[in-house]
Parts: structure tokens; sequence; C-alpha cells
């Protein structure tokens, strides 16, 4: 049972419990059905037993980029996987024991990671898309993202509206290939709405990262509630989801905030944006020396050089939204900044109300800003920065974020005794055949229509372009009721063309 299973919502598949194919596709049997399975993917039983112990699967001939530079890449290799796990990448493997799924026309990669996405406004997408992020006072301003969002719909959600907002957010990225997410959950209005973030979170099926933002109800638990959901949900390192502190400076109280999250050896994160007045206050911390390695700064717009510098000497990661910073009015976005004092720096897709999920868009937005600079440095004659490459982009995407979120030694890159987020994109699409550079194929011409198959520890999660296991019309249909629910309690007509 889940959330959403109720008398009066029958479920054709409550997420999670359901099987990946149903009963009717099971046509073979036997001895057939086995030999089969060993050779051919579309054997039935097979999805069901990915990522269980003891199932090896052979992903064979496809164009493999490991992101890893001790494993290397193959024009034509295998990647042996057992279980939740990566055995295996080289030229060429053998196991007669192992399923087999032709990669052949694709590329296998390791599976993108967004390391900052509002998951609970996904039922509002698109409608701040002309919005910048606080009010400037002009009046076409009057509608920005603090005031309609974050004190306006926000404050709205019943733990259902999380559910369901959390758990096909979640989907939608899985099904673009993004198999890691932090989500930043800014809706902890009650214990019951933390509960219902993290269960959207465990039920999409991918490896999440629980962001323990705020929330503005009376009586509300955060803070002090990040003990109990530590202790409930996360007391075991050996799961797909883990948990964030959140950590946000423009809020009274944020000292306790990063105490806790210390307290419990958790990472703190926290917007950091000039256009909110932070600066001052980002110095001041500075100077006490209070950041650490623990620290996770999504934006970094409008800091100056000293805190910086004290973020990079400390070792803390910088998370950027560039299509959103640009859009929205953050602030410049600073990859080079970043990138010139050695920082790590991760990609993610912040808010759907404004633009994409979809790390294509992510990748391309980083890369074409960061060569747009640098380029016209290099046409004024000016010393200038050296252009970023289609695979340092893909590294951003993937295990940059995995080292951001500590999650590099289990995710990030394709390398034996990892676990098993892989994604399999089709480079003999019409928008990208013929092949004739992986990383650039990837970067600067694909989209989420080439994600054909995406694994998370092993568990086969959509094959061939099909999304398994959830009945995704009666979760449209959910979510429809709840953005038509919050959108009547926020006083704001649903009107296509506003």
């Amino acid at each position: 049972m889940c959330r959403l299973c109720s008398p009066t919502t029958p479920r054709a598949l409550c997420p999670g419990k359901a099987p990946l194919f149903s009963a009717a596709t099971e046509t073979s049997s036997g001895a057939a059905a086995a030999q089969a399975a060993r050779t051919n993917i579309t054997a039935a039983p097979l999805p069901k037993l990915s990522g269980e112990p003891g199932t090896r699967l052979l992903i064979k001939g496809g164009v493999v980029m490991s992101v890893d530079d001790a494993v290397g890449n193959f024009a034509k290799g295998d990647v042996l996987i057992e279980g939740s796990k990566i055995v295996e990448v080289a030229a060429h493997i053998e196991a007669s024991d192992a399923h087999v799924i032709d990669a052949a026309g694709k590329i296998v990669m390791p599976g993108f990671i967004d390391t900052h996405h509002h998951q609970f406004e996904t039922g509002l997408r698109s409608s701040l898309s002309d919005a910048i992020v606080v009010n400037d006072g002009k009046p076409e301003n009057a509608r920005n993202y603090y005031e309609a969002m974050l004190l306006g719909f926000s404050q709205h959600y019943r733990p259902e509206d999380v559910y369901i907002n959390e758990l096909y957010g979640g989907l939608a990225q899985l099904d673009a290939g993004v198999t890691t997410v932090m989500d930043v959950s800014q809706i902890h209005h009650s214990a019951q709405h933390s509960d219902a973030a993290i269960e959207g979170l465990r039920d999409a099926g991918r490896r999440g990262v629980f962001g323990y933002f705020e929330g503005w109800w009376d009586g509300k638990e955060h803070p002090g509630g990040a003990r109990r959901i530590r202790e409930q949900y996360f007391s075991s390192d050996d799961q797909l989801l883990s948990m964030v502190m959140g950590g946000e400076i423009y809020i009274e109280g944020y000292e306790d905030m990063w105490q806790i999250g210390r307290d419990l050896d958790l990472q703190i994160a926290l917007h950091v944006v000039t256009t909110f007045g932070m600066t001052p206050t980002f110095d001041e911390l500075a100077k006490k020396g209070v950041f650490g390695p623990d620290n996770i700064f999504i934006h970094m717009t409008g800091m100056t050089d000293d805190a910086w510098k004290a973020a990079a000497d400390a070792g803390a990661h910088v998370s950027l939204s560039v299509p959103i910073e640009m859009h929205m009015r953050h602030g410049q976005p600073p990859i080079q900044k970043a990138l010139g004092l050695g920082m790590t720096v991760s990609l993610s897709s912040d808010v759907e109300c404004t633009m994409s999920a979809d790390f294509f868009t992510q990748m391309r937005g980083m890369i074409t800003l960061q060569r747009m600079h640098a380029n016209e440095l290099a046409l004024s004659g000016q010393d200038h920065p050296g252009l970023m490459r289609c695979a340092d982009a893909i590294r951003h995407a993937t295990i940059e974020g995995a080292k951001g979120l500590r999650l590099d030694g289990k995710t990030g890159s394709l390398t034996p005794g990892k676990e098993a987020d892989i994604i399999l994109l089709d480079a003999e699409a019409i928008n990208v055949a013929p092949l004739n550079n992986a990383p650039g194929a990837v970067v600067t011409l694909m989209d989420r229509t080439n994600v054909d198959t995406v694994m998370v520890a092993g568990k086969i999660r959509k094959w061939q372009g099909q999304l398994l296991g959830h009945d995704i019309d009666k979760l449209r249909s959910e979510l429809e009721q709840s953005r038509d629910y919050i959108f009547e309690k926020a006083g704001v007509q649903h009107d296509l063309f506003a």
C-alpha cells in the first residue's frame, strides 16, 4: 500500500510494489525461458530479477564511457553487473551465466546526478516560467518566485500533495536518465509532510538525498525533527536514500540548523544568492571560519573573493543551476570562478516551475556559457581560460555530483565495485546518427528521448523507452488533482496563457 491507495482512488499499480511486467507478457516457460533469459532481456523474468543477489547482467557491445580514468572508455565494450554492483568493465567480457543486454548502437554511461531539485513543485511546472527570483518593485515582476511559490503556493500543501509531487517528479527524472537527486524540499510544515516527502523519494525507486530544508506552519517539527528523521529513515548507509540538512542563512535560527546537521554528521546545504542580500552574512561566516567540507553551496552568485577563497580552502562543494541562474536573475553563474579555485562543481535543475529538469539542458547550459565567456575574452585579445569540453560537462553531471553528495564511493562512474547506476542512450536515433563523437553526442545533440534504458543499483527501472512499475496515467491524474487544489487554495486562477 502507498499514500495513493484508498477506496476513492484505487490504483492499478502501487509504487514500489508492482511487478515490472504484467503476467500477460510472461509467455515463455521452462527451459526455453531460462535459455532466452541468458541471451535476451526480453525474457519476462529478467526485470524482476535485476538488481537481486546472484543475478548477473552483461551489457554487451555498447560505446562505454566510464567517467573513470583508471577504467577508460571503449568504442565497443562490455559491463558486467552482479546484483546491485558493477563487477567488470572491459572491451570484451565472457560471462556464460549472465543475462545479456545487447547495447549495440547505445552509449553506456553512469546515470546523471542532480544535486539540487525542488521536487515538491512538480505539479506547478511552468507556472512561473517568466518569473525572477525576488520582487524588484517593477510591475512585470510582481509575480516572482519567492512570493508566489514559497510564501504562496507552498503554504497550502497537504502531505498527500507532497507525496504525489515528489513521486511524479522523481519518476520523470528517472525516465530522463537522472538516477540520483538531492531533493530540496522546503515543505516541512509538519512531521507528516516530511514523512510524505521521504516516501515519495523512496517509491520512485532511484537514489535520493533527502534535503531537510525549512517549513513554515506553526507547530512545525523543523529543524529539531532532523533527529527523528535521521534515526527513523537514515540510520543505515546501505540503502538508496540518504539525508542532508538544510542551513539557509536567510532564515532566523540558521545557526541551530548548522549545529544539528553537524551533530548528526550530515552535510549542510544552502542557497547562496546575492539577490537575497546574503553577501554580508556569508562574508561573516567566512571570517568566522565555519565553512567545511560538509557544506554544499547552491548557486554561489555575487559572493566576495574573500568568501570564495574561504569556501574553497574549506573544501566546500558548489552546485550550479546554470539555466535557472541566467533566467531568474540569481546572478551570473560562477562557473569559471569555482573551477579556477579547484572546487568540485556539480549541476542541478532547481525548479521546474520555471525550467526543465532534464540534464541535457543542464549540460548544454553550462558548456555554452563557459565557452561564450572564454571566447569573448579570446576575441578581444585578452587572456582567457581553456574551453570546456563535452567530456568535462559529463563529469560535472555525474562523478562531480557524486563527490558533492558524498556518494562517489557508490555511484557517479562505471567503476568495478560501485553500484550499477547506469543509463543506455540511443546513439542511432535520428537526432544523433551517425555517431562520430560520444561525449559530443551526449552533450550537444541528445535529449531525454534518447534515454533508452535506466538502472539503479542494478535494478532495471526503464527498458527500451518504457518506464517500468508505475501506472503513469493514474499518477498524472493524481498530480493534476493536487495542482487544482493548490491553485484554488492559493487563490490563483489557472490560466494557460497568463
